[in-house]
């Protein structure tokens, strides 16, 4: 097993953005065999965490799986002559806040529905395997959207309500480029609120109207996000994915079906790609939707 980070990619998909990538490596475990978060929700399915750069300014956006992958997002930015290092929080769960303690010197910013779903969670978290210990909270709360300057780049934070209430996700302007957490996720959304599916169609809407090309999401393909992101269509497959998962209480009969037949339009039309480990995740999501509750 390797040590963790030693398998973490650092790729630069547009000027000022760097991309911290790990995970999707067949037959490979970064933290045990038995199974746990770290490898069977995040690494297994690819993980990436990023920093936007300019100048001696940075700003992380999620601090990735585990201390060592934090030290290695630090350490690279501090060797570029980055002085001055923010974090944002893109939501409350395990893989995007388990590096936390490395940046606990910095100002670490989540909106404020983050930062009290860290608090209601915080036993949970710090005795997950492995655990989040000690947890590191946000030392900067905001309510709704929030605009920043990272040296000459304008970053501007909104909510987002899809995959988990709390999310944030991250535009550049000047890029038209949106950094999406988990609200976005190729193939498939991974289903942890299963009772608030339709306000995570609500707002799948409300960002389709928004001004952006392209989409790093945390979890996809690294060599869609090393090319420069998914294109708005990403939106609509996982829309149409959603809706097809609240079908299933009344039509039973599709949860049946696998990821491949499930989703076999966007497949063709090449707005996601298929990736064998979310079958285990749309198995998950079917029994979260009939039964309206999740394993964790």
């Amino acid at each position: 097993m390797p040590p963790l980070g030693s398998t973490l990619r650092v790729h630069q998909p547009y000027p000022g953005v760097l991309a911290f990538y790990d995970g999707r490596i067949d037959g490979v475990r970064a933290y045990s065999d038995e199974r746990n978060w770290l490898d069977d929700g995040a690494y297994s399915l690819g993980l990436c965490s990023y920093a936007i750069v300019s100048g001696k300014e940075a700003l992380v956006y999620d601090t990735s799986i585990s201390l060592p992958h934090a030290r290695i997002i630090r350490k690279r930015l501090e060797d570029a002559g980055v002085s001055q290092i923010r974090v944002v929080l893109s939501h409350w769960h395990t893989d995007h806040i388990a590096g936390n303690e490395v940046f606990a010197d910095c100002e670490i910013i989540a909106n404020d529905l983050t930062e009290q779903a860290m608090r209601d969670n915080r036993t949970n978290l710090e005795n997950r395997s492995p655990p989040i210990r000690p947890l590191i909270m946000p030392n900067r709360i905001f309510h709704g959207e929030l605009h920043l300057k990272v040296g000459e780049i304008d970053v501007e934070l909104r909510p987002a309500d899809i995959h988990s209430h709390d999310g944030t996700v991250m535009i550049l302007p000047h890029l038209k480029l949106m950094f999406a957490g988990d609200t976005l996720e190729d193939p498939i959304t991974y289903v942890d609120e299963p009772k608030r599916l339709e306000h995570h169609l609500r707002d799948l809407d409300r960002i389709a109207t928004w001004d952006f090309e392209k989409i790093l999401p945390n979890h996809g393909a690294e060599e869609r996000i090393v090319s420069g992101g998914y294109g708005p269509d990403l939106i609509g497959a996982t829309r149409k994915y959603v809706t097809k998962l609240l079908r299933l209480r009344k039509e039973p009969a599709l949860a049946g079906q696998d990821l491949r037949t499930f989703v076999a339009d966007d497949l063709r039309s090449g707005a996601i790609q298929y990736f064998a480990p979310y079958e285990a995740v749309h198995r998950d999501n079917i029994k979260a939707v009939l039964t309206g509750h999740t394993d964790e």
